[in-house]
């Protein structure tokens, strides 16, 4: 049986996030972290921490737009 195909617009923001949450959820599985049936315990981590870090960065660096304020 076929999958459906699925297709999403995100924003610029959701974007960055979902990038960064790849990139740590892909180190977890090259670590051997992520065991079979844990993958989506693992995506989560992975987003929870990219928020994390996107919620240090926006604390501690002003943009562009922010400055010319």
């Amino acid at each position: 049986m076929a999958s459906k195909s699925r297709f999403f617009t995100l924003q610029p923001s959701e974007m960055a996030i979902f990038r960064g949450a790849c990139d740590i959820y892909a180190a977890y599985i090259s670590a051997g972290r992520v065991d079979e049936g844990q993958e989506m315990d693992f995506m989560r981590k992975a987003i929870t921490e990219t928020v994390s870090i996107a919620q240090a960065v926006e604390e501690h660096i002003d943009s562009d737009e922010e400055m010319a304020n």
